[in-house]
C-alpha cells in the first residue's frame, strides 16, 4: 500500500477542509487521495468538481502525474467524479488531457 507524502495530505486537506488538522500521513487511513473525497465525502459530482477547483494549477499536475504513474486511482471514483476530474483537468492542465484520456480510457 502507497504511504501519503505529506503533498499528498496537504491536497487532501484542501479537498476536505471540514476535517481540519486531524489528517496526517500516519492518521490517513486511505491509500488514495481522490477516491475517498470521492465515495466519503462529496454530496454529488458538482461538489467533487467543486473541491477539485480548489486546487492549483501544480496541485492537478501532481495529481495527473500520480495518476498516470499508477499512484492514484481514478476508474472507481463515484458515477460522474471521473468526468469531473476530466474537466478541471482540461481547466487546470490541457496539456496532459490526451495522455490522462489514452491512460484512463475515458
Amino acid at each position: 500500500m502507497r504511504k501519503l507524502t505529506q503533498k499528498d495530505i496537504d491536497i487532501f486537506k484542501k479537498l476536505v477542509p471540514e476535517l481540519g488538522d486531524i489528517v496526517s500521513p500516519e492518521g490517513h487511513p486511505f491509500p488514495f487521495i481522490l477516491r475517498p473525497v470521492s465515495h466519503r465525502f462529496v454530496q454529488s459530482s458538482e461538489d467533487f468538481g467543486e473541491r477539485l477547483r480548489r486546487l492549483s494549477k501544480d496541485d492537478m499536475d501532481y495529481l495527473v502525474g500520480l495518476v498516470l504513474r499508477g499512484d492514484e486511482d481514478v476508474q472507481d471514483l463515484s458515477e460522474g467524479d471521473l468526468d469531473e476530474f476530466m474537466a478541471v483537468v482540461r481547466e487546470k492542465v490541457p496539456e496532459k488531457e490526451t495522455e490522462l484520456r489514452n491512460k484512463v480510457r475515458v
